[in-house]
């Protein structure tokens, strides 16, 4: 099915599904995916092949140049945005100057629009390294990935491209004590002959145990809504979805935003 790629570094702004008015920041290049997961559903496509797509990505003062334009634009047009949201072409937090970019983007935010959030979609597969946790902290919504509370299932709809272990993550989650929203994707198919449905009781019941154990601010739960580079997927109905998300609060007293 079509996918798209962001084709700048700073894009938009968009109407998001979950956060409001929001003005992306792609770290990425602007012609090709980079990610540490290849979801089955990414709206960008599948991973290419690194020798045909040589990775070109943005510099540090590119960025911080682009931020003040745009900020400079949209605040002359009294059109801030609701949220700055690190997004776009793979995972943002595989960039070598991820840490120093979220403070120059801090920096940028409360010159221009102080009002406005900062927020960093991530797959969080960048834990281990300390100034990407660091600098995570220091974002108003740090927003992680966990699709699953089940390895094998995660193994299937996020097809890990390094080294992946449940354990290590959910320890790893742990440690922001709190600060953070945990992101989660449900949907149905199969893949490569193999069928899933991550809300099945004991899918779910798996994931709201790590939920208790890893304590976030809040969750966001959600469904495919744009094309997918893999067929046979199915999205979640929204009654499902609201059905899940109510049981979450009630288990857990853990806030739910319920996107369809």
């Amino acid at each position: 099915m079509a996918t798209f790629l962001f084709d700048q570094t700073i894009f938009g702004p968009v109407i998001s599904r979950r956060l409001g008015v929001s003005l992306g920041i792609n770290l990425l290049p602007n012609d090709t995916k980079v990610c540490s997961f290849d979801c089955i559903y990414c709206e960008c496509g599948w991973n290419p092949d690194r020798k045909e797509h040589p990775v070109h990505l943005p510099k540090r003062a590119e960025v911080r140049s682009g931020l003040r334009q745009k900020l400079t634009e949209m605040k002359a047009e009294a059109l801030l945005p609701d949220v700055i949201t690190f997004a776009g072409n793979g995972e943002p937090t595989m960039h070598p100057d991820f840490a120093p970019i979220i403070a120059d983007t801090i920096q940028l935010r409360n010159e221009f629009a102080p009002k406005s959030k900062i927020a960093v979609l991530s797959n969080s597969t960048m834990l281990h390294k300390e100034r990407v946790v660091e600098a995570l902290k220091t974002v108003d919504d740090n927003i992680l990935k966990l699709d699953s509370g089940v390895e094998e299932t995660i193994r299937l709809l996020n097809k890990p491209v390094g080294k992946f272990d449940l354990p290590t993550l959910v320890t790893q989650l742990k440690k922001f004590e709190g600060s953070l929203i945990i992101q989660t994707m449900f949907l149905k198919g199969s893949f490569e002959g193999r069928t899933f449905d991550n809300t099945t009781e004991p899918e779910i019941e798996s994931w709201i145990s790590l939920l208790k154990e890893i304590q976030p601010r809040s969750v966001m739960i959600y469904s495919v809504a744009r094309d997918t580079p893999a067929e046979n997927l199915i999205g979640i109905k929204l009654t499902k979805l609201r059905e899940i998300g109510k049981r979450v609060e009630k288990e857990t007293s853990l806030h739910v935003q319920v996107t369809g």
